[in-house]
């Protein structure tokens, strides 16, 4: 077979080898440069798996054959060490969890870095756009959206002097090159602080939202806010709202195994169509009598398929009038695992409100009887539910109408 020597410029050092003609780029690097951090998925140039940078671009290298790279400057994952846009990607990507399976990571890095550079002022709607030619199967995209647009945000704020200067160079038609690694071994993804280990603020009370605001993300995964209302005064909404084992007993679902202080273990158990789980874990009350306000820090992991869940219920009582009070709700929650898939749906966002909802029926029941025995548990009913959400997604479909 006729073979070509082809000599080219990969991650900063060069490279010389003879290949076939019809060598893709993607062989090359992985069978003859050894950097098998790009990875190959389609090879039809559809996936994304496989994008690099070629001269400072995003190149499908499953479509580039290798001689046709000849004298050309190629970056792949493994070559992003000293690259001040990877720098901040990465760390956005671990902490909004972007990445699961990890096989299209990446192509989604390298595309990613070539969005924050040559799109600074780039919405949702236009991040989803470019990203749209790479494919993930896992993670349902939320946590890379989000990523992306945590470190635009980061750079609007507050501008990085060598992120300007390869924005400066794109915009004069030279390639926004990578600087050369150095001599140290390619780090890798660092593990994240659970989300109980980071000091989280509660929002103030300005903020507090009104009943069904919606779905937020703080920077912690997912969030949804909501609020209902309760015919009893604010200080005593505000002690039963602190009492761990009268609030548990008001959550479908929910069981308390032992509790000291502002501390307590237990368990949750929901299923909800094709999600089950049992959620074993502990969590901690952090509270502010003074503002009527308390943060509920917890983390478990699911009995049936492993996955781990942490978040944070914000909380604060409002007083509406002497006798009647509104309890707002803030919860922000990450979800790790094969249940991961089911936590950024619209659906799983109605199926919380809607436990919300219950929930606050439950503790107006539970203050109506304040001298009684506490009643039962409160039970999860799947059907309820189910119908419940379905109510809700019909009469928000036809009031748009």
């Amino acid at each position: 077979m006729t073979m070509i020597q082809v000599t080219m410029e990969v991650n900063g050092k060069r490279v010389a080898q003879e290949v076939p003609p019809r060598m893709h780029l993607g062989d090359f690097l992985r069978d003859r440069v050894r950097l098998t951090g790009t990875h190959l998925g389609c090879e039809h140039g559809v996936c994304g798996a496989c994008t690099v940078l070629v001269d400072g671009e995003p190149a499908r290298s499953c479509i580039a054959f290798a001689a046709a790279c000849e004298g050309r400057h190629i970056t792949t994952i493994e070559g992003y060490d000293a690259d001040p846009v990877m720098a901040r990607l990465r760390e956005a990507f671990n902490r909004h969890h972007a990445l699961q399976c990890g096989y299209c990571t990446p192509g989604m890095l390298a595309t990613a870095r070539d969005i924050v550079l040559r799109l600074p002022e780039a919405d949702e709607s236009r991040v989803r756009v470019e990203l749209s030619g790479n494919l993930c199967r896992c993670t349902g995209y939320m946590g890379i959206v989000a990523a992306v647009m945590s470190v635009l945000k980061q750079l609007r704020e507050q501008p990085d002097e060598a992120v300007q200067a390869l924005r400066a160079a794109l915009q004069e038609g030279r390639a926004a090159a990578v600087a050369a690694p150095p001599a140290a071994a390619f780090q890798p993804f660092a593990a994240a602080q659970p989300a109980t280990q980071q000091a989280a603020a509660p929002a103030p009370a300005a903020q507090a939202p009104s009943a069904g605001q919606g779905a937020t993300s703080k920077g912690k995964g997912n969030g949804i806010q909501d609020a209902f209302e309760v015919p009893f005064p604010a200080q005593q909404v505000w002690a039963f709202m602190t009492d761990l084992p009268a609030v548990a007993g008001c959550l479908p679902g929910a069981s308390i195994e032992s509790h000291e202080g502002d501390r307590v273990k237990g368990k949750i158990a929901i299923k909800f169509g094709p999600m089950a789980a049992a959620f074993n874990g502990a969590a901690r009350l952090e509270r502010d009598d003074a503002a009527l306000r308390a943060v509920f820090r917890g983390a478990g992991q699911d009995t049936l398929s492993q996955s781990r869940a942490t978040g944070d219920i914000t909380y604060w009582i409002e007083a509406l009038s002497a006798d009647t009070s509104r309890v707002g709700v803030d919860l922000q929650y990450t979800l790790q695992g094969p249940l991961a898939q089911f936590s950024r749906s619209g659906l799983v966002q109605d199926f919380v409100r809607r436990m919300i909802a219950d929930f606050g029926r439950n503790v107006s029941a539970r203050l109506a009887r304040p001298g009684e025995a506490a009643p039962a548990q409160a039970q999860f009913n799947p059907v309820a539910m189910f119908f419940g959400v379905l109510w809700m997604r019909i009469k928000r479909w036809f009031g748009r109408r």
